[in-house]
């Protein structure tokens, strides 16, 4: 057995207590030992999630067996979960009876369904094999303890004219190794599972976006000497006025890729593509989240100036959709735009579209070394980036894959500069124009559009701080 096994068998002895208060689930027994857990289990498992090494198979029973003591005692504080709960335990002791191969944990992900519990302030407990994203592409048992946010104009914003039955809005409570990273999603995607079901759920955890957000903007708006407006600045200062604002961000978003006159697949699941064409699809999201918070803003103000009374909801709706105009435009610039390697970033490359369209329609100014925005004429130009990234996928309908991603890529080089090496500036030869997708893909740069000069200078200064914010949570912000 080794050290890390005997340290835990020898401070832990008896079943953990049990737990019927999810409020003070974080601090108890039977989590922290759930958690030391899961986290020493990771360092033996492999790439898939399997434990080859028949040695390590005893300290992995001794895991196995604190995990499912801990869900077992935590189980009553969340009694909405006791189907989900029950079937963690049950892939817990068949993956290791059957000796710890790659696990399979379908039936307690498809008794998972968090969508059915959107309750501002409830807590789920999650136990599963996976991978998280931007985080470690292995897969590890990793555990979290997770609290929804859905305030009333969310849940009304959801019941309206937004309707996204899938989306939940999370909270860290605590979590494993997993999650201390730059991870701020749970994905069922990304557990170990033998087939694919219809995934009925998606979540985004706006606590970490939202301290994110506030660190990154704080530093870059001292950086560029951006004189912020009074209800950006506000976000900078308030954790759970910019949790909000993602929240509402978010399911607009998240909505919106399958919505619209789109090329089949815009996101290119299942397909193999050129990294700017899924660029064009994140921004376009945005934006239109970005769109449809003016239209909000505008339509609620108007009700407002005709002397009606809004009610609570309706007041933080029309709050939180002037700041996710503002949230949308700092988040894109000062955080995607050089946020990552320079290796295909296609996050990156939409800040940085949307910087250069801004400028280059004289609504933004870096004049004298400071940042500056003209904001009145603001909404309109980030409108327009909108509509013609709209009117290039309603012109994809009738073209060829290969002329739209080539449409695509002229509507991109017509704001910001390739790479003066590149093949796709300079024009495809007739070999790769009239073979296969794969040589139009291939011919690519990884850094197609390198960073401009406005860029490079921010990275340096900014790097640090970015880099700061991986395993960032509202709490610790």
């Amino acid at each position: 057995m080794s050290s890390t096994a005997l340290h835990t068998t020898k401070a832990i002895v008896g079943e953990p207590e049990v737990v019927e208060d999810a409020a003070r689930a974080e601090t108890s027994d039977a989590w922290l030992r759930l958690k030391a857990a899961a986290t020493a289990i990771q360092s033996l498992q492999v790439k898939d999630g399997s434990i080859p090494d028949a040695a390590t198979h005893p300290d992995a029973q001794t895991y196995v067996d604190e995990i499912t003591a801990g869900i077992r005692a935590l189980a009553p504080a969340f009694p909405h979960d006791a189907e989900y709960l029950a079937a963690s335990v049950r892939d817990f002791e068949r993956w290791a009876d059957a000796g710890f191969g790659i696990p399979d944990f379908l039936d307690s992900l498809n008794a998972f369904q968090p969508q059915q519990h959107r309750v501002d302030g409830i807590r789920h407990l999650v136990v599963f094999p996976m991978y998280t994203q931007n985080g470690s592409s292995d897969r590890h048992v990793e555990a979290v303890l997770v609290e929804v946010i859905w305030p009333e104009f969310i849940a009304q914003l959801e019941a309206g004219d937004y309707g996204n039955k899938l989306f939940v809005s999370l909270r860290f409570v605590d979590f494993t190794p997993g999650y201390d990273t730059n991870s701020a999603v749970l994905f069922p995607e990304t557990v170990a599972m033998r087939e694919i079901p219809a995934f009925t759920w998606g979540a985004i955890f706006q606590d970490r976006e939202a301290a994110r957000f506030r660190r990154v903007v704080r530093a870059a708006a001292e950086i560029t000497k951006l004189d912020l407006p009074d209800d950006a600045a506000r976000m900078l200062d308030d954790q759970a006025l910019t949790e909000k604002t993602f929240v509402m961000w978010d399911i607009i978003h998240d909505r919106t890729h399958m919505r619209g006159d789109l090329p089949f697949d815009p996101f290119m699941i299942k397909q193999r593509m050129p990294y700017f064409l899924y660029s064009l699809e994140e921004l376009r999201c945005d934006l239109t989240a970005f769109r449809e918070c003016v239209a909000i803003q505008k339509r609620l103000t108007a009700r407002v100036d005709a002397g009606e009374q809004l009610d609570a909801a309706e007041t933080e709706m029309l709050e939180h959709a002037k700041l996710v105009q503002y949230a949308v435009i700092f988040d894109r610039i000062f955080r995607f735009a050089i946020t990552g390697s320079r290796v295909r970033n296609y996050d990156g490359l939409g800040g940085q579209l949307l910087f250069a369209w801004l400028h280059q329609r004289d609504v933004l100014h870096w004049t004298d070394t400071a940042l500056a925005f003209d904001w009145d004429d603001v909404p309109a130009a980030v409108v327009a980036l909108g509509d013609a990234i709209d009117e290039l996928y309603w012109r994809s309908i009738d073209r060829p894959k290969t002329a739209h991603w080539l449409a695509a890529y002229d509507l991109v080089r017509g704001t910001l500069t390739p790479n003066p090496a590149s093949a796709w500036a300079r024009g495809l030869p007739d070999e790769i124009l009239a073979g296969a997708p794969k040589g139009y893909t291939d011919a690519v740069m990884d850094d197609e559009f390198p960073l401009s000069m406005f860029f490079e200078a921010l990275d340096k200064k900014m790097k640090p701080i970015i880099e700061s914010t991986a395993g960032i949570t509202g709490a610790s912000s």
